[in-house]
């Protein structure tokens, strides 16, 4: 029986709890992988957008991680048993009703909203999204937030998010982008270059506690997978938009949307393209080849 065949839908509506303290370290070591300073990050301090990231992480046992670094696939696991080896972050929607404090007790909610299977030009795919909500304890517990509460008293709703992960079966190598000269951009455009190396993705790797072997094992990425070398994570390029914004603009983020169309790899820089229109921000990572590998969106107050 194929995976097609697989009748899924039981697994819409499941949900689970995770606690987290929205530690200062984290924080910290982020800030640094970034070449930021750490010094803003005290407690009380407000964690930068997307940074959520780096926290609620799961923490599977050793002996229960899959050959390529992933949670081997159980019925009675959070996310469903699916059988394609190929997995992606393929894109996200993030509402922002107020930041995450740095210090301060979190809570957050999931539950898988939507399971699709179909096929596409690389084979049998499967489409699970799932649904995120963050809760996090007021400062003052007595205080009334005017935002949702979730079922424990004193938390109000911080963020909403929804997130796409892709399930593949395996397909044909992909190849080595080839360079071209990328178009000029126009003037006010934000721009940055961004060289990826393994001792960046190692550390994105580490403070996500992301197993998966394509971000830090050449020989199983190349032969086991068929890249041209080292992945760079999504939610890495998708972070790295986001500190473009912030490098050019102190107003504060309402929402981030962003879809991956095409994997980034550790062999040539990339670039980063930002054009603020009104409260809005246009945003993609373009590869060395001239292709768009991630598209996003970002509305500001």
């Amino acid at each position: 029986m194929t995976d097609e065949a697989i009748d899924y839908t039981e697994w819409i509506g499941h949900t689970e709890y995770l606690e987290d303290d929205i530690g200062q370290a984290t924080a910290i070591a982020a800030a640094a992988m970034f070449d930021e300073s750490g010094e803003q990050f005290a407690t009380g301090a407000e964690l930068p957008p997307l940074w959520h990231w780096f926290y609620f992480l799961p923490k599977v046992r050793q002996s229960m991680l899959g050959n390529d670094g992933h949670p081997q696939r159980e019925r009675n696991s959070f996310m469903p048993p699916i059988s394609y080896p190929r997995r992606m972050f393929a894109g996200a929607r993030l509402k922002w009703h107020q930041p995450l404090i740095v210090g301060r007790p979190a809570r957050r909610e999931a539950s898988i909203c939507n399971i699709l299977q179909k096929s596409g030009r690389s084979g049998a795919l499967a489409f699970v999204t799932v649904r995120y909500r963050i809760f996090q304890q007021l400062a003052d517990r007595h205080v009334q937030s005017t935002v949702p509460h979730s079922e424990c008293a004193g938390y109000a709703l911080c963020l909403e998010e929804e997130q796409d992960i892709v399930y593949r079966e395996p397909g044909p190598a992909l190849p080595l982008p080839e360079p071209v000269e990328l178009p000029p951009l126009q003037n006010g455009t934000w721009t940055r270059v961004v060289s990826p190396d393994t001792r960046l993705l190692f550390r994105f790797s580490a403070l996500t506690f992301n197993a998966h072997r394509i971000h830090y094992d050449r020989t199983y990425a190349m032969s086991e997978e068929g890249y041209p070398g080292l992945v760079v994570h999504g939610p890495l390029t998708a972070m790295l938009l986001l500190q473009l914004v912030s490098q050019h603009t102190q107003r504060r983020v309402t929402s981030f949307d962003f879809r991956s169309q095409l994997p980034l790899f550790d062999l040539s820089p990339f670039r980063l393209v930002g054009n603020l229109s009104g409260t809005s921000v246009a945003l993609a990572a373009q590869r060395s080849d001239g292709r768009t590998a991630m598209n996003a969106t970002v509305q500001l107050e």
